[in-house]
C-alpha cells in the first residue's frame, strides 16, 4: 500500500510540474509494477486520436517524460497520450509473447473505455520501446494508421551475436554489462541462440536478415512507418569500443529498404546528425530521444491520418 501511495504522489508531482492532467490506470488493482497505462490528456475534448508511446528499457513513464516533450506535445494536439508499462515493468522486453499481449490488453482497454474505436490510432517508442510498436503492428488485429520509432534494435539475431563477440573481444577488461544481461536475456526469451533456435528469431523478431522468406517484414504491410536513427560510429568507437555491427542503424535502414522494395513507400528512414543528447544534463548520447523533430513527427502523423480518412471516403 506504501509502494501504491508513492507511486501516485510521485504522478501527481510531476502533473503539477508539467501541468497538464495525468494520470496512472492499473490493470491489476493489486500490482502497481507492471501491466499499467500513464495517461496525458488533452486540455479539451473530443480528442483527435490516440497515441502510445513506448518506453525504452529499463525506462519508467517517468523517465520517458525527463528525456522527452513529445507525450506533451502529442496532448497538446488532442491526441489521448498514453505511456504503457507491460507486463515485465520497466525491464519488459517488448518483442515477447508475454509483452505484446499485455500491449494488447492495455490497447483494448483504453479503446474501449474512451470510445476510440473511429479514431486515428498511432504507435511508436524509442530503443527497445520502437521494436515492441514495430512487432505490434505486424500482429496487431486492429492496425495503427501509423507507426514510429527511435533508433530500435530490430534483428535480434544480430543483436545477440554483436552483444557475443563485445564478451569475446573484452580480454583485457571487464565486458559491459549491458551486453552480459542482453545475451542471457535474448536466449531466454528467445528459447535459445540463434545456432540452435535461429527459427524463434525468425518468428520473434521485427526483422531478420537472415530469414530469407521475409516473415516478419512481409507482416508489417503497407502500414505507413518512420525509423530514426543516428549512425554516429566516431561516437560509439571513442566512447564504447563499439562500431557498426553493435548499432542499431543497420536493422533500421535494412528493414526500410525491403519495405520499400516489396512496395511500401510510406515506409522511411530519418537519419540525424549530432541530434543525439540526454536530458536533464545534455550529455551527447546518439541513442537518445532527443534525435526526433517533434514538429516534423507530429506534421508526419497528421499527413498519415489525412490520407487514411482519403482512402476510406
Amino acid at each position: 500500500m506504501l509502494k501504491f501511495k508513492l507511486i501516485l504522489l510521485n504522478w501527481l508531482i510531476v502533473g503539477n510540474v508539467y501541468g497538464q492532467k495525468m494520470e496512472v490506470v492499473f490493470l491489476d488493482k493489486t500490482d502497481s509494477t507492471r501491466n499499467n497505462y500513464t495517461i496525458i490528456y488533452p486540455e479539451n475534448k473530443p480528442y483527435s486520436g490516440l497515441i502510445l508511446i513506448l518506453p525504452g528499457f529499463g525506462h519508467s513513464a517517468e523517465l520517458t517524460l525527463e528525456q522527452t516533450d513529445l507525450p506533451l506535445k502529442t496532448a497538446k494536439k488532442g491526441l489521448l497520450t498514453v505511456i504503457p508499462t507491460l507486463h515485465d515493468g520497466v525491464f519488459s522486453f517488448g518483442v515477447d509473447i508475454l509483452s505484446q499481449k499485455s500491449l494488447n490488453n492495455i490497447v483494448e482497454d483504453l479503446r474501449n473505455k474512451y470510445k476510440l474505436s473511429e479514431l486515428p490510432f498511432y504507435i511508436g517508442g524509442f530503443s527497445i520501446g520502437g521494436s515492441c510498436a514495430i512487432k505490434y503492428a505486424q500482429s496487431a488485429k486492429i492496425k495503427p494508421t501509423a507507426v514510429f520509432a527511435v533508433d530500435p534494435p530490430l534483428d535480434f539475431e544480430r543483436f545477440y551475436n554483436s552483444s557475443k563477440r563485445d564478451i569475446r573481444l573484452s580480454v583485457n577488461k571487464e565486458p559491459s554489462p549491458e551486453n552480459m544481461y542482453m545475451v542471457e536475456r535474448i536466449e531466454k526469451e528467445f528459447n535459445g541462440t540463434p545456432q540452435t533456435a535461429l527459427r524463434n528469431f525468425h518468428e520473434i523478431s521485427p526483422y531478420s536478415f537472415s530469414d530469407y522468406n521475409q516473415t516478419a517484414v512481409k507482416k508489417f504491410g503497407n502500414i505507413p512507418l518512420r525509423i530514426y536513427t543516428e549512425p554516429d560510429v566516431d561516437w560509439w568507437l571513442k566512447e564504447r569500443s563499439f562500431d557498426f555491427f553493435n548499432m542499431n542503424a543497420p536493422d533500421c535502414s535494412a528493414m526500410i529498404n525491403e519495405l520499400n522494395r516489396l512496395g511500401n513507400h510510406k515506409a522511411e528512414l530519418i537519419v540525424t546528425k549530432n541530434m543525439g543528447y540526454r536530458k536533464p544534463n545534455h550529455v551527447r548520447h546518439p541513442h537518445s530521444w532527443s534525435i526526433v523533430n517533434h514538429e516534423d513527427l507530429l506534421i508526419w502523423l497528421n499527413q498519415q491520418k489525412k490520407l487514411t480518412a482519403e482512402i476510406y471516403k
